[in-house]
């Protein structure tokens, strides 16, 4: 291809130099059009975009301003969070502990009061049984009596009629069976 333009310039007769550089007039109105543009992004592009870009880093800065103000905040807000949690962690380890005392004082007041209640009970049924012992005895001291008196006029051959005469040979023939029994123990 080069060998074409080569060519095709030596045959049209003239020499016009370098085929590398542009011919003035090129040159010329490139500069002239190059000075506009370049005046027009000078003067009005570029403040536009410094603008912009200022306006932009304010917001940024403002933003990040805003930003670190708010991370103080949520700091501040999670350090009162942790502080407000361990003291009701502490309240509620002191309520478990108040009511786990009380739980042990209830008990031992239930232990006390069974324990009193248990001892009335059997106070109140030695009482009883006691009671009933004695009661036991002057009826069994009383038919015992009978029967040796009549078993008494039976081997004499006689009846004792006499009540104070057979109540002491009841209580003689008694004391000596207690008597006989003691020492058997």
């Amino acid at each position: 291809m080069l060998n074409a333009l080569v060519t095709v310039a030596a045959e049209e007769g003239h020499s016009s130099g370098n085929p590398l550089l542009p011919a003035v007039y090129d040159i010329t109105w490139s500069l002239v059009c190059f000075v506009i543009i370049a005046a027009v992004v000078w003067f009005y592009a570029l403040p536009r975009i410094g603008a912009v870009l200022d306006k932009r880093s304010t917001a940024i800065e403002g933003n990040i301003a805003k930003a670190d103000e708010a991370q103080r905040k949520a700091e501040a807000a999670l350090e009162e969070y942790t502080a407000q949690l361990a003291a009701a962690r502490k309240e509620a380890g002191e309520i478990r502990e108040a009511a786990r005392e009380d739980g042990r004082k209830i008990v031992l007041e239930a232990k006390e009061t069974a324990a009193a209640e248990a001892a009335r009970v059997t106070a109140a049924a030695h009482t009883q049984i006691e009671a009933e012992r004695q009661t036991a005895l002057v009826s069994l001291r009383a038919e015992v009596g009978t029967l040796a008196v009549d078993l008494a006029g039976n081997v004499i051959g006689e009846t004792l009629s006499d009540d104070a005469k057979a109540q002491a040979v009841v209580d003689r023939f008694l004391a000596e069976l207690e008597a006989s029994e003691k020492a058997a123990q």
